[in-house]
């Protein structure tokens, strides 16, 4: 398994060609039952409020030139991303924070392995007093025919592909540990939860996970402590010098337990003023602050 994971200090332009070496020599070295998983933020067209679209040729690239296929999209949403770009969202107020990537499994075959049972999640409030009370089975009106099978506890709910997983004080220990060993911490780490998800649903234990982008290698301290095989590169010095304390015992703990509440888009919409009129010019001027 690989686990590529941020944008390097390359335009994102040139991206997709930069990433053909890589990608080229992934699909080489990858067995037939093993996967890569790329982990990759969007960006913003420069001046402007309109997306990038780098992130989808390069999965293009991946798939149409390189021989991968695409096993499932997934995409993390990080609950505390502070509202950014702050010249859309909060000053011109055009557009919403961008608070998910983008996060690609891919394959070498169709098959690779997998298990979606290693990564089970609690099941809801309903669901529960469901499997409680037992369930009549009949057709939906969505036209769903539920049977008796739907009832069966089987120790959780299948996760979507959507996975919420907040990047806050998870990373305060290495923090510490890089400001008092005078070291350059690596700027886009990402929660233990987010390689964990896949390294536990398509590896076993004693499985090898190579992590080519490797930064503060939160990829090798999951996999010390789930007990895979691992290599973690990276270019800059600093940056694997201060990995050193993720494999510090006391700082190697386990993934946080959180859950979080999406709250339904109409929550605060009857409280929502539409006297004014939004303004035709779509953010093009910035608006003058208001006394």
């Amino acid at each position: 398994m690989g686990f590529p994971t941020h944008l390097r200090n390359v335009d994102a332009q040139d991206y997709v060609e930069w990433f053909k070496q890589f990608g080229s020599e992934f699909h080489r070295v990858l067995k037939d039952s093993g996967s890569l998983v790329i982990d990759i933020g969007g960006t913003w067209e420069t001046g402007q409020p309109t997306r990038s679209l780098y992130h989808f040729k390069l999965l293009i690239m991946l798939v149409e030139e390189m021989g991968f296929h695409l096993a499932q999209e997934f995409y993390w949403w990080n609950p505390s991303k502070l509202p950014t770009p702050a010249e859309w969202v909060n000053i011109r107020r055009v557009r919403v924070k961008d608070a998910v990537n983008c996060v690609w499994w891919l394959s070498k075959t169709p098959w690779p392995k997998a298990s979606n049972r290693r990564v089970l999640q609690p099941y809801s409030k309903s669901m529960e007093n469901l499997l409680d009370n037992g369930y009549e089975a009949k057709m939906r009106p969505s036209g769903h025919n539920i049977s008796q099978n739907f009832s069966q506890h089987n120790k959780g709910a299948i996760p979507p592909n959507l996975i919420a997983a907040a990047n806050t004080d998870s990373n305060g220990a290495y923090l510490r540990y890089c400001r008092d060993n005078d070291l350059k911490p690596h700027p886009a780490r990402f929660p233990s939860d987010l390689p964990e998800t896949f390294i536990r649903m398509l590896t076993n234990k004693g499985d090898i996970v190579i992590d080519s982008f490797a930064g503060s290698c939160v990829v090798g301290e999951v996999c010390e402590r789930l007990k895979r095989q691992w290599m973690c590169i990276d270019l800059v010095e600093d940056y694997l010098k201060g990995a050193l304390c993720r494999f510090n015992q006391t700082n190697n703990k386990p993934s946080s337990q959180n859950s979080y509440n999406i709250v339904g888009p109409s929550f605060l919409w009857k409280n929502v003023d539409e006297e004014k009129p939004i303004s035709l010019n779509g953010g093009r001027t910035r608006p003058k602050k208001e006394t």
